[in-house]
């Protein structure tokens, strides 16, 4: 009888402090959580010169350019030069000349507000592909996929809105018959989220 009468005093002193101890800890300072990453990083609207001192210089375009996030980034921003962007784009030809679609990558060069951009990629078009008498109006691009690449110097206006200049070629480099090439120059905003 005595030892049960210990044993329950015993635990009358022990379960305050064993409930003590299941209770949660006070709550401290929220910690922050990184915002979920996007996989978009920028879209690009603007207009074209089509091919000013070539077949189809009498047009104009329309462009846009979606432009994703790199799929890993680096703590060494020297290494980040190195890992591209991947983009989509199209330019729709006013004057119903060559209109194209494009994917590609983006490697940028970022300089305080001010940065400088080069692209390496495809694009797909609905131009001339093999007239052998270079009509005055078309562009002959020989193949009905080609090359494209772009180079394209920019100003961060805001944290979100940009203004570049850009210049573009596209080219079967060569591996069809017809090989005129289409070069473009055009201004483009861009949005960076």
């Amino acid at each position: 009888m005595l030892t049960r009468c210990c044993f329950f005093f015993l635990m009358g002193f022990a379960t305050p402090a064993a409930a003590a101890d299941l209770r949660e800890p006070p709550p401290t300072a929220p910690v922050a959580q990184p915002s979920p990453r996007s996989f978009l990083s920028e879209i690009r609207v603007g207009g074209s010169i089509q091919d000013p001192s070539g077949p189809e210089s009498v047009s104009g375009n329309i462009t846009g350019e979606v432009v994703f996030a790199r799929a890993f980034q680096s703590p060494d921003p020297g290494l980040n030069l190195l890992i591209p962007r991947v983009h989509l784009g199209g330019s729709a030809n006013l004057g119903g000349r060559t209109s194209f679609a494009y994917a590609g990558f983006t490697w940028a060069l970022e300089i305080g507000k001010a940065f400088l951009e080069g692209t390496l990629g495809g694009a797909a078009h609905n131009g001339d592909v093999g007239r052998t008498d270079l009509s005055p109006h078309a562009a002959a691009l020989g193949c009905p996929a080609v090359f494209r690449e772009s180079a394209t110097a920019g100003f961060r206006l805001t944290q979100h809105w940009s203004a570049m200049v850009t210049l573009e070629h596209l080219s079967n480099a060569g591996l069809c018959r017809q090989n005129r090439g289409l070069t473009n120059v055009g201004l483009r905003i861009g949005y960076t989220f």
